[in-house]
């Protein structure tokens, strides 16, 4: 049995938001329509990924991690896009982390074999489910968490099922979120691994983000906390799996510098370990939230590739970019354009203009004083200076926060080339 992808055999139509009125377009066919946001030749609001700010940005932590001897599999949960987890891949990713069962699943229906399932999955029932989905993919190398003997039994339980010689276990402990609390909930972990048929101890796990706080000093001490933790940890998973090859898994998208700094020497030491980031985010940046974790980077020393410094603010480069229409000028000092809650992110903070077209053409000035003040569901509200230029059809570019909660809301994304015109269809698979 094999789990279908649900754009097997389908075609790009209006009814996925960006695509204008096409008559069961391919996606392989997309690029030859020469589409342009800036023109308005989408249906707007659209999302858009600039092809080579991704790619550098691919390259710029590919570097860095190869340089600060730890290995990544970016989190597929950012993007949910099979294409682009591969593409991480054949980069150079150790492979794809997936926070769920049906997110394994959609990455194992597109070729994905090797998984870091980087969370509880639950308790027998969901056992049961991941059993049936290893059964369809018997190939696959998993990974997956457990803090406690009952999360443990799931894993057992969905190993019997598939009929797995070796479930592979990382004990995962924290604060904050999930994870044990302490050595008698991390000893009892391991215990039940050992004890259990078809499991094996396969490293150790932690999330440096939960313990994270607005203060940035308190924030380094509460990783640091963790990560003395994490070494611990993984001293006594070693000590119960003497030969075995052992992950440690932590490190996101705003802490990894710190991460890295403190269990590579481990695993370097150890010799027989490989530190595993699961930094997916930073792929594509944003204009809010990464672009401060950035700053924060830089003021820690910023990325040291072999030696030398490079500045995370200035490198890494944002990729995602959301489109939309003025749709009114109502009255002075306010603009409507044609997006929402629904076509963007706004845990973290709202939208930012960026630039300002006209039949295409730039708009120099008319980005000055203009901002997005708050969202409907389907309307952006935004203020914009008294003797504002800014007219009705006008095609506002906004830069984001948070690109997690962003491509979480479309079907498709839209790959822009160097010329700015549509090169790909990037569907996502987030159920």
């Amino acid at each position: 049995m094999q789990f279908l992808s649900r754009w097997d055999g389908q075609r790009l139509s209006a009814t996925i938001r960006g695509i204008p009125l096409v008559d069961g377009l391919s996606t392989e066919d997309i690029g030859s329509q020469r589409w342009s946001p800036a023109r308005g030749d989408l249906a707007l609001p659209a999302l858009t990924l600039d092809e080579a700010a991704f790619a550098a940005n691919r390259d710029l932590f590919l570097a860095w991690c190869a340089s600060a001897g730890v290995a990544v599999a970016p989190h597929a949960k950012t993007p949910m896009s099979p294409e682009l987890a591969r593409s991480l891949r054949e980069a150079g990713a150790w492979g794809t982390t997936v926070a769920n069962i049906q997110q394994a699943a959609a990455l194992l229906a597109h070729g994905e074999r090797r998984l870091l399932l980087a969370n509880e999955i639950g308790g027998l029932a969901a056992g049961r489910r991941l059993g049936a989905l290893l059964t369809a993919y018997p190939d696959v190398e998993l990974h997956a968490f457990a803090d406690s003997p009952a999360a443990v039994a799931a894993l057992a339980e969905a190993a019997r099922i598939a009929n797995r010689s070796e479930l592979s276990v990382l004990v995962e402990l924290g604060a904050g979120r999930a994870g044990a609390r302490d050595r008698a909930a991390i000893e009892a972990t391991i215990a039940a691994v050992l004890a259990a048929d078809r499991l094996v101890l396969g490293g150790v796990a932690t999330y440096e983000g939960a313990v994270a706080t607005p203060d940035a000093d308190e924030t380094t001490r509460a990783i640091a906390t963790l990560m003395e933790r994490t070494i611990e940890t993984f001293a006594l998973v070693r000590a119960a799996a003497l030969a075995k090859p052992l992950i440690i898994s932590a490190g996101g998208s705003a802490y990894f510098d710190i991460v890295a700094r403190a269990l590579a020497p481990v695993a370097q030491a150890d010799g027989n370990a490989t530190v595993l980031l699961r930094s997916g985010a930073l792929f594509f940046a944003d204009h809010g939230i990464y672009a401060r974790a950035f700053a924060e980077i830089d003021r820690r020393g910023g990325l040291v590739i072999d030696g030398t410094r490079h500045s995370a603010a200035e490198s890494f480069r944002p990729a995602l970019t959301l489109w939309a229409e003025v749709l009114s000028r109502p009255e002075a000092g306010l603009a409507i354009a044609g997006f929402g809650m629904r076509d963007a992110s706004f845990d973290q903070g709202l939208p930012v203009p960026l630039r300002v077209f006209r039949d295409g053409a730039e708009q120099q000035g008319l980005t000055a004083a203009l901002a997005v003040t708050r969202l409907n569901d389907q309307h952006a509200f935004l203020s914009v200076a008294p003797d504002s230029a800014l007219a009705v059809g006008d095609i506002i570019a906004f830069g984001i926060s948070h690109p997690c909660t962003c491509l979480d809301r479309w079907r498709v994304i839209l790959g822009l080339d160097a010329e700015g015109v549509v090169s790909r269809a990037l569907p996502t698979q987030f159920g």
